[in-house]
Formats: structure tokens, sequence, C-alpha cells
């Protein structure tokens, strides 16, 4: 028995739909906008959401991600009367089970759900019960579980794996992952950086080379590929590929065997080809840029790994484990992580991804030096200036100490009510340090004697 949300503003449709997923003897709910369809699937788990695109307050292709990300990770099927090839690529980009335009059949719905609740039954049945290794990859968020899962498939295949990220997503670490969870894991794993590779010497690294075979060939040397023999061969930026050596190592992808640079007989190589890039791939096939036939090569599967900003709950798992991996060795204790601190992480886009995150933290723990508490004013300004940026197209509040209550029926004195202000400063100062009057004094620019002297004026510390 299955859970079915339906998403959709006519109340007849999410009736009608409903009562015929109720008598097939499934649950089913429904709501009539996005925001309480979405409020809905976080609070409870659904197997199967249909989504209507038109909704009075948004696109429901826009919610698509979202609905993703929740807990359950339903599988969606999108509905609408205003279809189009746009919105279509927009679904299946997003992994939606399937595009249906109105008009649609009741039989037809059906029967689309029926199909898609087998699927997901099925596809949960399969999941993997092998421990995978994960070593050094983080992330408990509903998109990197999924790119787990697809981690597990290619590791029990010897299909060819396409990885695509932005840069520090952790790429390498995934194709890491899928080498030491694989019956390869004994042998090689070789990784060959396309970006560093001058084109003049590709196919000499690549292939190896006879003794002569070239000015400076003083002795054979055996290539990258025949090194992946019985593992796996690691094409880091594979977009970078020279065009020249394409053609060339296509053949080898279908063939496994090649000749080294100056010899007369061929040998062979069976390695498990990884590949991964930042690039668009697509793009560079219609620029003329990247074989298409090497493309349809590479991705027999395509694990996408998201952005950062896409996954921000991930985000205080990270930073704890990489501030314990990155100061412990120092043998200081550990960091207390004020609420302020998270929230401005949060805020930011992190454009550099995870390994921006770690350099930015290695950068915070040398300016916190020995201060048992990390705040904002550890972090970049950069950093910090979108995040008061991000508040206030929000139209929420920067992140800062709580201030005296609000004016009531009765307007205070300016006096009376700066005097509180400076109270309610010194309390927070107090708090956030740990009443370390050193610190407090070097955070708040005042002198150890002004501030010992203001504390006593507002009564928080008795004179001694």
């Amino acid at each position: 028995m299955g859970n079915i949300l339906i998403i959709d503003d006519d109340q007849l449709i999410c009736e009608t739909l409903a009562d015929a997923i109720r008598n097939l003897g499934h649950n089913a709910e429904f709501a009539l906008t996005i925001k309480d369809g979405l409020k809905k699937a976080r609070g409870q788990g659904y197997d199967v959401v249909f989504l209507d695109v038109r909704m009075p307050d948004g696109n429901g292709l826009e919610a698509l991600p979202h609905l993703r990300e929740t807990s359950n990770c339903p599988e969606i099927i999108i509905i609408t009367g205003f279809g189009d090839v746009n919105g279509a690529e927009i679904a299946i980009k997003n992994k939606a089970w399937d595009y249906i335009q109105k008009p649609f059949s009741k039989k037809e719905m059906m029967l689309t759900l029926m199909r898609a609740i087998q699927y997901r039954e099925e596809k949960q049945a399969k999941k993997s019960v092998m421990a995978l290794n994960l070593d050094g990859i983080l992330g408990s968020s509903p998109r990197m579980q999924a790119c787990y899962d697809l981690l597990a498939q290619a590791a029990q295949s010897e299909a060819n794996v396409l990885i695509t990220g932005e840069t520090g997503t952790g790429k390498e670490l995934f194709a890491r992952a899928i080498h030491q969870n694989s019956s390869r894991a004994p042998h090689n794993f070789v990784v060959v950086d396309c970006t560093v590779l001058p084109e003049t010497l590709v196919e000499s690294t690549l292939f190896g080379y006879e003794k002569g075979a070239f000015t400076g060939a003083a002795e054979s040397r055996q290539g990258l590929i025949k090194q992946a023999d019985r593992g796996t061969l690691f094409l880091d930026e594979v977009g970078e590929l020279p065009r020249s050596v394409q053609k060339s190592f296509l053949r080898v992808l279908h063939e496994r065997r090649f000749r080294p640079l100056g010899s007369t007989r061929e040998i062979a190589s069976d390695f498990r080809l990884v590949a991964a890039t930042h690039r668009n791939l697509e793009q560079m096939v219609q620029q003329g840029q990247f074989r298409q036939d090497l493309l349809f090569r590479l991705q027999s599967l395509t694990i996408e790994l998201p952005p950062l900003r896409e996954r921000k709950g991930d985000i205080k798992e990270l930073v704890m484990h990489f501030l314990a991996k990155i100061w412990g060795p120092l043998g200081a204790g550990s960091k207390g992580l004020s609420r302020e601190f998270l929230d401005t992480l949060l805020a930011y886009d992190w454009p550099g991804n995870v390994r921006e995150l770690v350099n930015t933290l290695e950068g915070v723990l040398a300016v916190a030096n020995a201060e048992p508490m990390l705040i904002p004013q550890h972090l970049p300004s950069h950093i910090r200036i979108q995040a008061a940026r991000s508040a206030f197209k929000q139209g929420a509040a920067v992140p800062t100490y709580a201030l005296p209550t609000a004016f009531g029926e009765t307007v205070p004195k300016m006096h009376d009510y700066l005097e509180e202000m400076k109270a309610q400063y010194l309390k927070n100062l107090l708090a956030l340090t740990g009443k370390d009057l050193k610190k407090a004094s070097r955070l708040s620019g005042m002198s150890r004697s002004s501030l010992y002297g203001n504390l006593k004026k507002y009564q928080i510390i008795e004179d001694k």
C-alpha cells in the first residue's frame, strides 16, 4: 500500500484522482497550493506525488527538486494542461517519473501510478545491502543518498561511468569509491589528469612507448592504460582530452587493445573506465570540441553530483567533520560553533563547493586560534557580505544579538532605551565568551578597565 499526494489547484481533479487511488487500496491526500503540498511532503513520507505545473502560487516544475529532497524522495508524475518541450526536459532532468498532459483518462493515470509504485518497490528491494566504503565522502541529504545508490550500482557493474559536477563537489572521491567497492579494488586505481597533459605527450603518457620511439626515449616505458590493467582508469576532467587523441582513445575503449609508440605489436589492458568532468560535454559536442561517439561510450552510467548550495542540510555535518580533522591533530581540544556562525555558512552559496568550505575552515581556525567559540567575525568578509545580502533579499534580519523589547503603547526615553541596549549587549558578550573578560575585551574593542567598569555599572557583575 502506497502513500500518494496530489498537488493541483483544481479540486475536482484532486478528488477524482484521490477516489481512484483509494479504490486501488492506497492512501491519497491532496493540496491545492505548492506551499501546502511541500508542507505535507516534508511532514509525511509519500511514495508518489502527482504535481501540476501552473499553480496559483508558482510553477510546479520549480518545486520538483524540493519534493525530491524530502525524506522519502518520492516518484513524481507531472500533470499539466500547458505542456511544452522545455517543461518536459526540466522534468526529466529532475528525475520525474512521467510527464502527462491534460486532459487524461482515469485509466491512463492509474496505469502510470501502478507502474511508478512497482518501479519504486523493485528499486527498494534491489537496493544494495553491501556496506559501502565511503572514505572521505560525507552527507546524508536525499540528493546524496541518490548518488550513493548510483555508486553502489556502478561498483557492482563493469559499465563505463561518467561523473559530472562542479569543481570541488568530490568527483575523484566518488571515482575512488567506485573502485574501492568493486571487484577490482585489489588492483591499481590510475588517475589521468587531462588538464595537465601536454598535447604532444598525451599518447606517450597513455599508451607508453618503446625505447628509441622518439628523441629522448632512452628506455621503454609502460603507459597509464596498461598500468590500469585489471584495475580502474580514471580520466579526470575528460573534457580537456585533446580532440586529436579522442579518436585513438575511442578505439582503445572498444577493443581494450592499443599499440605503444614505436611498437610493432598491440597489447591488451583489461581496465574499467571512470571519467569525470565539470564541463557540459553535450554542448562541447555541438560546438565540435568533443566527439559524440566518445561521449556515448563514456556515459553508460552517469552520476551527477549536486553542488553544496543544493544540499545545505549537509553543511553542519561537513563542518563538524572537517573541524575535527583539521583542529584535532593540533591537540588543542574542540571548537564551539555559535548559531550565527552556522547561519552565515548556510546563507553563503559556496561556488567552490566542499573544497572551498574546507579551505575556509582552515582559515577560520587560523584566525580564531585559541578562542573556544567560532563566530561570524572569524569568517572572510566576502562570506559575511553575501550572508547579509541574502538576509535583506529574503526580508529577514541579519543575524545579530538580541535587542531590547520593542516599543509598547508608551515610548521610552531615548537615554533609557540606549542604556537597556548597552546592558543587553554586555550580557550577550559575556554569554558568547563564557565570561572570559580578556576575550570579551578583544571582541568588543573596549579596554579591560572600561569593560569591567561597564559591567559593574549595569550590575552584570558585582564588584569584588
